[in-house]
């Protein structure tokens, strides 16, 4: 694959902490609810619903987006993506906390799912017009709002002892954060990188003579220019004529790229969600009031891994994907196994685990965008960036298939063995 192009020149320092501050909110922001109704799986459906099906209904309306959007969202300004986010998350999050049937919950959380779907394809793309301090801070942020939500969550429900409706109505005013930080913290876009890719988000980009470009000039210019350049194809044959280009544009992307980032998805929530409820001891041998008390704590120690390692890239790179791919499914193995027959001797030995599980997911996921923005045509960049982000959501996706029956396998197994911890609140 071709090298990227060249990179905008170096930024004043105010504006590069402005530009980090942006992009740190957007990634905070766009991954907390995610990870906050993951956190609430177990208060949302109780111990006997298997975890995946909120896994399911928080991934399945984003990889469903992520796939299609490659054909369609160029035509929609990144400035009006924001507005469709924040209505989203609003309305998704209301249903969750005054609705009571679990269907309806369901309903809300997919809804959010579409909006942080929505928002990653959005900010990765983003990301192009920008210099690559945009890149780590975004995943920075995405890192941070795993870390925020999984505690925040644990501190008002676990220590604080506040309501799961009251909790996630506070969770759900936090997308508001998204107008501020767009609309009046990100400063203009690189104007070089607009013209030579030749987009700005919704279509072909001119910057303006001698004037400096503004987030809302370029979606202006796009907006008006897309009939033209990004018209809806006159026949069905242009219409499968363009399909089959977006596919050839995604094909280089598979092996090197989203494979390995899918892989280390597939295992991570395997075991956040289908073997980590299972991972219990006597409540006596474990630091919790509450057996669920676990499985918020489990998602907390995840977190702080991902965080870690999502913000580690200035001082640890990794450039083979499959690496931490292929330890993250050994780490399936070894946690599977300590549901089934116990092989560590105490809760702190599966902690550890956990950590570690969070720091080699937060490795794949930096580095894989890291090395796409480093390899990838210039012209091609801003279409990799966000295409790339299917991999990540299709690989959660297959976990949450699989774990609709390992959970309850393993919870069934543990009871036979006269361990019935799983079932217990």
């Amino acid at each position: 694959m071709a090298a990227a192009g060249p990179e905008p020149a170096s930024v004043p320092g105010k504006e590069r902490t402005r530009l980090f501050a942006a992009f740190w909110i957007f990634g905070l922001i766009n991954n907390v609810l995610y990870v906050i109704i993951l956190s609430a799986a177990l208060d949302l459906v109780g111990p006997t619903v298997p975890k995946a099906t909120v896994l399911l209904a928080d991934v399945m309306p984003s990889f469903v987006l992520k796939v299609v959007a490659p054909f369609f969202v160029h035509l929609i300004p990144y400035r009006v993506r924001i507005f469709i986010l924040v209505a989203l998350s609003l309305v998704g999050m209301e249903m969750i906390v005054f609705t009571e049937s679990i269907g309806a919950r369901l309903f809300g959380v997919a809804l959010a799912s579409a909006s942080s779907g929505l928002g990653e394809l959005t900010f990765l793309a983003l990301t192009h017009f920008y210099p690559p301090v945009t890149m780590l801070a975004f995943s920075s942020g995405t890192g941070g709002a795993g870390l925020v939500g999984s505690f925040c969550y644990l501190m008002l429900t676990t220590w604080l002892r506040l309501s799961v409706r009251l909790t996630l109505f506070l969770s759900g005013l936090l997308p508001l954060t998204f107008f501020g930080a767009y609309f009046w913290l990100l400063p203009p876009p690189d104007a070089g990188l607009a013209a030579q890719s030749g987009t700005f988000g919704a279509a072909p980009y001119a910057p303006l003579a001698d004037e400096e470009v503004s987030l809302a000039d370029a979606d202006t210019t796009a907006a008006s220019a897309a009939s033209a350049a990004t018209a809806v194809p006159a026949s069905w044959d242009d219409a499968l004529a363009s399909a089959k280009r977006t596919l050839g544009r995604l094909q280089p992307l598979v092996v090197p790229y989203m494979l390995p980032l899918a892989l280390v998805y597939i295992g991570e929530y395997i075991i956040n969600q289908g073997i980590s409820p299972t991972l219990l001891f006597p409540l006596d041998e474990m630091p919790f009031g509450e057996y669920r008390d676990a499985y918020v704590t489990y998602g907390t120690l995840y977190q702080l891994g991902v965080f870690i390692s999502r913000s580690s890239s200035s001082f640890v790179r990794v450039r083979r994907l499959y690496v931490p791919a292929v330890l993250q499914l050994l780490n399936v193995i070894i946690l599977t196994a300590q549901s089934m027959f116990v092989i560590l001797p105490n809760v702190y030995f599966v902690m550890a685990l956990i950590f570690y599980e969070g720091l080699l997911g937060g490795l794949a996921y930096i580095n894989t965008f890291l090395l796409v923005s480093e390899q990838t045509p210039v012209e091609e960049r801003e279409f990799a960036m966000g295409a790339v982000g299917v991999s990540d959501s299709g690989g959660i996706v297959v976990a949450a298939t699989i774990n609709l029956m390992l959970e309850g396998w393993l919870c069934g197994y543990q009871q036979a063995a006269g361990r019935p911890y799983c079932t217990m609140t």
